[in-house]
């Protein structure tokens, strides 16, 4: 992967306006993988994920005329649309006949692990509202971290906090999350 450039927001949105090709490269370079995991995520298959990241960057290329800083960061915006690209493609005819396609009706929670991150079939159970119970600088990062493809350091500079605690509140947020799913299986297990 290329190595990240630091620009501020407003000098690299600039730079896009101006459609100035360092500007793109720069975007590409800070952004891509964050965005392709979002992708992949939704799609769950790595060519049309990799499709729907050139589609994204074509799209905020053509499209950067439309950002409004006042309505969020420019992540956020490019976010919207890698997943609004890729609900489109989910949707699609062509995809959705597609025999190598995982049931979008599947549930599918992430365990989350310090060091691993698996995805296994869970009956009936959706980690967002188990996400939703838990303190909301907490749900905050495992948001950021799990779910936009945010890198710790990502997290640690887009708020300028250390990175170490960083770390610290992410693992804190992990483990409330394992307690509070355990508790969770207890529970169904005590039901059933």
């Amino acid at each position: 992967m290329a190595r990240r450039i630091s620009i501020s927001e407003e000098e690299l949105v600039a730079l896009l306006k101006d459609k100035d090709q360092r500007g793109f490269t720069i975007l590409y370079n800070n952004y891509s993988s964050a965005l392709y995991g979002v992708l992949n995520k939704i799609i769950q298959q790595d060519d049309d994920a990799n499709d729907l990241l050139q589609d994204t960057f074509l799209k905020i290329w053509k499209n950067i005329g439309n950002y409004d800083a006042s309505k969020g960061s420019i992540f956020t915006w490019m976010m919207n649309i890698a997943r609004n690209l890729a609900i489109d493609k989910v949707r699609s005819v062509d995809f959705r006949d597609t025999s190598l396609n995982v049931s979008m009706e599947d549930k599918v929670v992430y365990q989350i692990d310090s060091e691993y991150q698996t995805a296994q079939e869970v009956d009936g159970i959706g980690l967002h509202r188990v996400v939703d119970r838990l303190k909301p600088e907490y749900k905050q990062l495992i948001d950021l971290i799990y779910y936009q493809g945010y890198t710790q350091a990502e997290v640690a500079e887009e708020y300028g906090i250390p990175l170490g605690t960083v770390k610290t509140r992410i693992k804190a947020a992990v483990n409330t999350l394992r307690t509070l799913l355990q508790t969770l299986v207890l529970l169904l297990m005590n039901i059933f």
